[in-house]
């Protein structure tokens, strides 16, 4: 084991290379839960059940890992695990409900880009952070890819417009759960597969009641998308623990930039698959974006 890590270390380019390939299928994956999201539509109910589903596809994988490493939880990581859930479940809704109003080639990258953008911000900010010259371009390309995504077509509506609202307050959301959960994580040691369970646990917690409420519109959502419920459950988990795992032997500053081509996945997704306008201009943007959060990473 250690002269695996130690090849890994050097950067071997054969596991860099299917490093690479990981953090590119997962870009895939998590723009595909996405497109599924959109098509499906539905709101808490449809949300509940695609997250319950998530808690069972993966409680075996999780019990498995922590039977070989087991982890003590304290009051510090439940605090952190329910905080995040919290902010996660807010994120789903909110992103679910923008689905429902705007377009997937428009909401989609404005939260994704949106998020690294005000994490580093935030970093700045709170954390004593100095960018260099580089990372300031990145951020200053992301923001001038935002103007450009928020322009309005010659043919544009209030729905429009609330969706341009909905990507940015999610991409505030992306940012949250993101420092929040790298505090957990990095500063006082939180195993990230305990915080990512026990999220997908507190989202399905905290929406139960919702749901029981609810009942015939869960039993509805499921009987007309139990498909799509089942592969945004085995999907989104599925997303974050491959890149989890690449980032065990490859440095974050890597992952982080080839991870956001999903922005570009996604927003060709609904250009092309759900035929959703401005799709030049949109994909234009959205390749900018790409290169400015990864000129952020890399800076």
């Amino acid at each position: 084991m250690p002269q695996v890590r130690a090849i890994l270390n050097k950067g071997n380019p054969t596991v860099s290379g299917l490093a690479l390939v990981l953090v590119l299928i997962a870009a895939v994956i998590h723009a595909t839960w996405n497109l599924l999201a959109k098509k499906a539509g539905g709101g808490p109910p449809f949300v509940w059940l695609y997250g319950a589903t998530s808690a069972v596809l993966y409680t075996p994988v999780y019990l498995l890992f922590f039977l070989f490493h087991p982890e003590p939880v304290g009051r510090l990581a439940l605090l952190f695990i329910a905080g995040s859930g919290l902010i996660h479940l807010a994120y789903f809704l909110l992103l679910q409900h923008g689905y429902d109003i705007g377009d997937l080639s428009l909401i989609y990258p404005l939260a994704r880009g949106t998020g690294p953008l005000l994490s580093a911000a935030a970093a700045i900010a709170f954390f004593g952070e100095r960018p260099s010259a580089i990372a300031i371009a990145g951020a200053l390309l992301v923001a001038a890819s935002i103007f450009l995504f928020a322009q309005p077509p010659k043919d544009s509506s209030l729905h429009f417009s609330k969706g341009v609202v909905f990507g940015l307050v999610i991409g505030v959301l992306i940012a949250c759960y993101t420092l929040w959960d790298k505090r957990g994580v990095g500063t006082y040691g939180i195993a990230p597969l305990l915080m990512e369970f026990g999220t997908i646990l507190g989202r399905a917690v905290f929406l139960a009641p919702v749901a029981a409420r609810n009942w015939d519109d869960v039993a509805r959502q499921w009987r007309t998308h139990r498909r799509e419920i089942f592969w945004i459950g085995l999907l989104n988990p599925l997303a974050y623990l491959l890149v989890l795992y690449v980032m065990i032997s490859t440095p974050v500053s890597y992952v982080a930039p080839a991870r956001e081509v999903s922005i570009l996945i996604g927003t060709v997704f609904g250009a092309k698959l759900l035929s959703e306008s401005g799709a030049t201009r949109r994909i234009l943007a959205a390749s900018a974006m790409v290169a400015g959060i990864a000129a952020l990473a890399l800076g």
